[in-house]
């Protein structure tokens, strides 16, 4: 009998065993990403569309083998867009499955909060379309990725545009803009590109802020009536950008004068908007339409109830569309890694590293993943974590956007290069970093 139950003993141990081993397996041909996200809060319309953007990229890779055999993993923890959650939540993630490669937290306040932590533990983080905007330099910042577009150079973008559209950039002397912006981190990081265009083209920046969540704008429009603004400059996020544009529409501010921040130009600023935000325009690092990867998504996750929003009518949005952007970028990042460092591996967080600072999303590859002119061609290097730093600008027409910029817009690169140097220099200082390109 005790031969008998040491019999059993040893299989149930050497059954386990294959198990775990099956298991370790697994894990070990999987890519896992840490995703500290809001899906509930004031903001769950903007992190829902790009979290649920960006895992339905995953899936559809997953579905066609992964990269190069290895599936992607995720783990999602719930932040309701605060700072100190987004923190804890970082904490949380980063040991889970053998350890993160890679985070995304679509929050200035939360990248900043964990912008020190991220150089620490070798684990690259993105900032697509917001963050710090001095972390474009890599020599500073080896581990942070201000994809796309950033704060400055969507600012420059900004005033470049207005001024061609005022007929010259000279044009602009002697005219107001208004800085309508969420009393944030992120409503403050344009600051420094746009006070130093106003003092080079003379034009008058008038800074009004809004405290978050902005559903009380009545003394600021008092403002921006007195100051009988040429521009308006929307830097919203939330339940501030329907707010400001119907508000608007009460004062009698035509909203073609008003230009939103990418973060307050979705279908969820405008629709709920109704009629008041007709010829309202925003900036964007998407292109308005549709393509072939958003009909792989329908057709081979949402047909078979395996999409990630409840609503199907949300992909293709605008905030959807900028998931998958993120979804491509870092699966191109892995891809770009693994031909370094060995193909059908999963990549550690220091390639991944490499891979986010090697990137060439170019139109090719853009064809390939199908979504050739969805999003700016993208190539990083050491001295370049952006990567482009073009935008668009898009106008809803009271059903859906519409780019009115055919061509990509960049704006005065000289000059945002120039204070993302002396920005990330001052840093450098005081962290006692030596810039160096890491290897």
């Amino acid at each position: 009998m005790k031969h008998i139950k040491s019999l059993m003993l040893a299989a149930a141990i050497a059954s386990a065993a294959l198990t775990m081993a099956g298991s370790a397996q697994a894990q070990d041909k999987e890519q896992y990403i840490a995703l500290p996200s809001y899906r509930v809060g004031p903001y769950a319309a903007g992190g829902s569309g790009f979290y649920g953007g960006a895992i339905d990229y995953f899936n559809l890779v997953n579905q066609a083998g992964g990269v190069n055999g290895v599936k992607i993993s995720w783990e999602e923890c719930e932040t309701e867009y605060n700072p100190s959650r987004g923190v804890e939540c970082y904490e949380r993630l980063k040991t889970k499955q053998g350890g993160a490669t890679l985070v995304e937290t679509l929050s200035t306040g939360v990248a900043y909060g964990i912008l020190d932590r991220v150089a620490q533990d070798k684990i690259p983080m993105t900032m697509i379309g917001y963050g710090r905007s001095d972390a474009a330099n890599g020599k500073v910042f080896p581990y942070v990725y201000p994809l796309i577009s950033s704060y400055w150079s969507q600012a420059a973008a900004m005033i470049k545009y207005l001024g061609d559209k005022d007929g010259g950039m000279d044009k602009l002397k002697g005219k107001k803009i208004v800085h309508l912006y969420h009393d944030s981190a992120f409503g403050k990081e344009p600051l420094p590109v746009l006070e130093a265009l106003s003092k080079q083209y003379g034009f008058e920046l008038v800074k009004i802020p809004v405290a978050p969540p902005g559903s009380e704008q009545q003394s600021q429009w008092l403002q921006i009536r007195q100051a009988k603004p040429d521009h308006v400059i929307l830097w919203g996020w939330g339940v501030m950008n329907s707010v400001a544009i119907k508000t608007a529409q009460r004062n009698g501010f035509p909203r073609d004068k008003m230009l939103g921040v990418w973060w307050a130009g979705s279908e969820e600023d405008t629709i709920p908007s109704g009629d008041a935000a007709k010829g309202y325009t925003a900036m964007t690092f998407n292109t308005p339409g549709n393509y072939p990867v958003l009909d792989d998504i329908r057709k081979k996750l949402y047909a078979s109830g395996k999409g990630n929003l409840s609503d199907q009518s949300r992909v293709g949005s605008v905030y959807h569309m900028r998931g998958v952007t993120a979804g491509i970028l870092w699966v191109e990042a892995i891809r770009v890694a693994q031909e370094k460092f060995g193909k059908g591996k999963p990549v550690t967080g220091e390639q991944m590293r490499w891979g986010l600072e090697n990137l060439n999303v170019d139109d090719a590859r853009q064809k390939a993943v199908g979504a050739l002119g969805m999003f700016p061609t993208v190539k990083t290097s050491c001295d370049d974590h952006e990567g482009s730093g073009a935008v668009k600008v898009q106008q809803w027409d009271g059903k859906k956007w519409t780019a009115i910029t055919p061509k990509w817009i960049v704006g005065d690169k000289a000059l945002v290069r120039k204070l993302v140097d002396e920005s990330s220099g001052k840093y450098a200082e005081e962290k006692k970093i030596t810039p160096a390109c890491m290897k």
